[in-house]
């Protein structure tokens, strides 16, 4: 797995690969999958400002939607203006690093 340090120095190295590259707009890059194949990157980002935390992941399949929908304890399905994704269990480190970083934000 890469570090943070460096995905950044990967990032610039790369500018075209990266449209958000470190704090812009409260938004920080905190991760992209190792195993990307650089088409298909579930990546994370930490969003201070807003107090959120933005994914990219992989659209489910027909069949996981519905099941995720009827697990749900919301009512009916998954609104257009919301979206499940799938994130790879090896960007957990990315997860809790964004959300370390809303956390320490919040401090301030």
């Amino acid at each position: 797995m890469l570090t943070l340090n460096q995905q950044f120095n990967e990032a610039d190295a790369n500018p075209s690969k990266h449209l958000d590259q470190g704090a812009s707009h409260g938004r920080k890059f905190v991760g992209i999958d190792p195993d990307t194949d650089r088409d298909h990157c579930p990546t994370v980002w930490a969003d201070a400002e807003a107090q959120e935390i933005l994914l990219q992941g992989w659209k489910p399949s027909t069949e996981t939607q519905a099941v995720c929908e009827a697990s749900s304890p919301a009512n009916g399905p998954v609104p257009d203006s919301e979206a499940i994704v799938r994130i790879p269990a090896r960007m957990i480190p990315m997860i809790r690093e964004a959300c370390d970083a809303i956390e320490r934000a919040q401090l301030r």
